[in-house]
């Protein structure tokens, strides 16, 4: 797993070895780095054309002697000074290697822009938070117009490395270098969607145990239960899913299509008539049972499970109210999505003051009704607000997005990396349902179930989409999952 820190924490751990060095080690460690991977990606040193973004503090000297590394192999380098001060060495080297220093804010900045082959972007460091001031904002505009190949130093100028958040205009890179450790705010929406690719270059941090993580495909192949030869349906692990009505019948396919396409041992369905016929049409190896909504007796009459998943096309009404107050009052691990948000929304004691494990999956809606929070708020800070709600519902909460979060009650976060934009669409969200309930049903903890549910559905999506991605349908992601196992097994 990839570790991801808060600017405090990556702080602390420089400072004794700011102590311990001689002065500017770890400056040239990362200007080194820095400098290498800008050479990679123009494709060429000699005459190159590159501008620097640089503002008082230490990522703009960072930029300066990266930019000295590479005006001495040629290139032409200007920078651009948008503070009153720019970092003494730094500066210094720079303007020995043959850079050229101009300060911000003249005629001359469109020009260099627009015949830039390449831009740094060195203006602010990971303390920096809130908006941009005007002159910054107009250089990262500037940067955002042009054709240039833009590279961040550590983090993007206006992106909370801490959070993710961004008030107003910020710098949109296409590679951020980043220094010691992976910073959250770069994995985190909107954060992400400004820092490109982003790389972290070690610089010899000793780093404390990390609260959040981003998995790959080695971490999600090391949570999946595997079967043995000892292996049966119920070691497998045995979900049961309540789901669909006569206006929303495909939910029902699609969640049931999910936790089967996942590898769970047995899938026991309960729900109404019309959307019952359709799963066993479509999944005959379903144990099916017909219940209206609210026929409470019929959960406990479905037979032994080891988890519970609940919601998807339920409906809202009373006699759906009851069926979710029903599940939920069972001890069994419970999978909460959809139609069933918007009930717990009144009703969030349920969750509370439950006693076994509960994973809640909204979008940013439903999320927004589940904690009395605006959606726009939720979006601009979706780490704060997951990290908040888990606490306070004491439950792991799985918030689907552009980068979607895995947050538990205790503080651990995992941040999901496999994600297409054509999952946004609907049926989408009830087929992660069925996969968060096979894994749980499987043995898996609420917080590592979703987030190995959330990286498989987001390869799912990547592989039925296909490169260059086309449009995809909720059932092409689960006629993808298997392949989806498989890459990470492999």
């Amino acid at each position: 797993m990839r570790a991801l820190y808060d600017a405090d924490a990556i702080r602390a751990a420089e400072a004794p070895l700011l102590a311990s060095l001689p002065a500017g080690t770890l400056m040239q460690r990362a200007a080194t780095a820095l400098a290498r991977r800008c050479a990679q990606l123009v494709g060429r040193t000699y005459g190159a054309r590159i501008v620097l973004l640089v503002g008082s503090g230490n990522n703009g000297g960072d930029a300066l002697f990266a930019g000295a590394m590479l005006a001495r192999r040629g290139s032409r380098v200007d920078a651009l000074l948008v503070a009153d001060s720019a970092h003494a060495e730094g500066q210094a080297a720079f303007v020995a290697a043959g850079g050229r220093c101009v300060p911000a804010g003249g005629d001359d900045d469109a020009r260099l822009f627009a015949h830039a082959d390449l831009v740094i972007d060195g203006m602010l460091g990971i303390g920096a938070s809130g908006a941009l001031r005007p002159a910054y904002a107009r250089l990262a505009q500037l940067a955002a117009a042009g054709d240039a190949v833009v590279v961040a130093v550590d983090v993007p100028s206006g992106v909370d490395a801490s959070s993710g958040t961004v008030e107003g205009t910020a710098v949109r890179a296409d590679v951020t270098v980043t220094f010691g450790g992976g910073k959250t705010g770069l994995l985190v929406a909107p954060g992400a969607d400004y820092a490109g690719a982003v790389e972290v270059v070690e610089i010899g941090l000793g780093l404390p145990e990390a609260s959040a993580y981003a998995l790959d495909a080695d971490d999600v192949d090391a949570l999946l239960p595997a079967p043995d030869t000892e292996s049966d349906k119920y070691a497998r692990g045995v979900l049961g899913l309540v789901a669909g009505s006569d206006r929303y019948t495909g939910a029902a396919v699609m969640a049931v299509g999910g936790a089967l396409a996942t590898g769970v041992g047995m899938v026991r369905f309960v729900g109404a008539a019309h959307p019952a016929e359709l799963v066993r049409a479509r999944w005959p190896e379903v144990v099916v049972s017909v219940a209206e909504r609210g026929d409470v007796e019929a959960l406990s009459a479905a037979g032994r499970v080891q988890a519970w998943a609940v919601g998807s096309g339920l409906g809202t009404d009373a006699a759906a109210a009851a069926t979710v107050r029903a599940v939920l009052q069972s001890e069994e691990p419970v999978v909460v999505d959809a139609d069933a948000l918007t009930v717990v929304a009144e009703h969030p004691e349920w969750v509370r003051e439950r006693t076994g494990p509960t994973l809640l999956t909204p979008h940013a809606g439903e999320f927004a009704r589940l904690v009395g929070a605006k959606r726009d708020e939720v979006e601009a800070q979706r780490l704060r607000h997951v990290t908040a709600a888990a606490r306070d519902l004491r439950a792991t909460v799985l918030l689907k997005g552009s980068s979607t979060i895995v947050a538990d009650p205790d503080g651990r976060v995992r941040i999901n990396t496999a994600q297409t934009p054509f999952l946004a669409s609907a049926g989408s969200g009830d087929v992660l349902t069925g996969v968060c309930g096979a894994l749980v049903a499987g043995g898996l903890s609420t917080l590592d179930a979703g987030a190995a549910a959330a990286f498989l559905h987001g390869l799912a999506g990547l592989l039925a989409a296909g490169e260059p991605a086309a449009p995809l349908t909720p059932m092409d992601v689960v006629d993808a999952l298997p392949r989806a196992v498989r890459a990470v097994r492999g």
